[in-house]
């Protein structure tokens, strides 16, 4: 006779104990099985809910990041259109000048600090002609609000040069004679000054890829490159001869 293993039924009833009394007479005790209400879930129902509560969660994220918005724009100082002071950190001097918002870097620089050396030539951000340096990177003067670069350091092309002794990049430019009508001079002297200070050792096409949005009508180009690999070799060399100098030291 085969046996049977005894197993786990889930019972659909409720066992409950009660007493039985009938004025002082005790009549013992009596068991009653009840049926237990179950819970019943549908499909519909169980989407509907997960969509109420994924739709409360997107609105209250909502409305925090409008309340945060709104805190930001508060703290912000509306300025202009009237001229305002303001106080720029160029070539290792501090300016004051007072502009309208509205006035670009480009503008700024040359009407108001007297820095010409920074040409506004296309006046839309397209041929580079007025790069200077904001932070250590080129940006374009011409495309950049002054008031954006307070307590910034910005370095403009008579930045470069030091006590009247023009830096390495401008002097390969005239050994090699990489300009001619100069507009775009500055700045791709900018640009190139730019590669050699992140970049000892360019290759031709690193110096390609550095003056590709520089705009040169008179197309000078393969002399731009020639100073530019020029001024790293040059470098190069001294700093591989200080190295052989120390060591014999």
């Amino acid at each position: 006779m085969a046996r049977h293993e005894p197993t786990d039924v889930e019972c659909p009833y409720e066992v409950r104990e009660y007493s039985l009394e009938f004025g002082s007479h005790d009549l013992g005790k009596a068991i009653v099985m009840t049926d237990v209400s179950k819970t019943t879930f549908s499909r519909r129902g169980f989407l509907k809910g997960a969509g109420v509560t994924a739709a409360t969660t997107v609105i209250e994220s909502a409305n925090a990041l409008a309340r945060q918005t709104k805190d930001a724009l508060q703290q912000e100082r509306a300025v202009g259109p009237d001229a305002l002071p303001i106080k720029l950190h160029i070539n290792g001097q501090e300016h004051s000048v007072t502009i309208e918002p509205r006035y670009t870097l480009a503008e700024t620089l040359r009407d108001n600090v007297g820095l010409t050396g920074t040409k506004v030539v296309c006046d839309r951000g397209s041929c580079s002609a007025c790069t200077v340096w904001i932070d250590e990177t080129p940006k374009l003067a011409c495309m950049t609000l002054a008031i954006d670069t307070i307590g910034c350091k910005i370095t403009t092309i008579e930045g470069l040069s030091r006590g009247g002794t023009m830096d390495a990049v401008q002097a390969a430019f005239v050994k090699h004679d990489a300009l001619q009508c100069g507009f775009c001079t500055p700045g791709m002297v900018m640009s190139c000054a730019a590669l050699l200070k992140r970049n000892a050792n360019p290759t031709l096409d690193d110096v390609k890829h550095a003056v590709s949005g520089n705009l040169c009508r008179c197309g000078t180009y393969p002399k731009v490159f020639a100073a530019t690999l020029d001024v790293a070799q040059e470098r190069n060399k001294a700093a591989s001869l200080v190295t052989l100098t120390g060591r014999e030291a």
